[in-house]
């Protein structure tokens, strides 16, 4: 399965069909209201960014990134909350119970849930947002280091 800012798309109806058996909610795109407003929460923060450039003041430049970094961090809170919802509230009339077991899968990494094999991880676009993220992060120390090192 991938997650794209829009959509949710891979072998969705094998995967519902799977956790059916474990009690799993079906997923579905509507149920994702992430979808609506994400791809315009980005659009407007990278017109933000180019507004920023063009003023070119570092005030604005921190106050972006500070916004870009409680966005991104907000983002995985969002969706660890989901992936455990998902996990955790189960189907009572599921055909197989094991007592005790959730099925959350990881934010990030590989996790083992009885014989299957779970593997999350961003793709390409992820790992740009990431990088992008950790960049804003570092030249804003680096630069109120700088400042305050006079």
């Amino acid at each position: 399965m991938k997650i794209w800012i829009n959509d949710v798309k891979g072998d969705i109806d094998v995967i519902n069909g799977l956790n059916h058996y474990i009690g799993m909610n079906t997923i579905h795109k509507k149920d994702f209201p992430e979808f609506i407003y994400l791809p315009a929460t980005i659009l407007i923060f990278m017109a933000l960014g180019i507004a920023v450039f063009i003023l070119s003041r570092k005030v604005l430049y921190y106050i972006w990134a500070f916004l870009f970094t409680i966005i991104g961090v907000f983002s995985f809170y969002d969706f660890y909350k989901w992936e455990y919802n998902y996990g955790h509230h189960l189907d009572p009339r599921a055909p197989i119970k094991v007592p005790g077991m959730s099925y959350q899968p990881p934010l990030f990494g590989y996790k083992k849930l009885l014989n299957f094999e779970v593997l999350s991880q961003p793709d390409i676009a992820g790992w740009f947002y990431i990088g992008a993220g950790v960049l804003l992060v570092c030249i804003t120390f680096y630069e109120l280091k700088k400042r305050y090192a006079k």
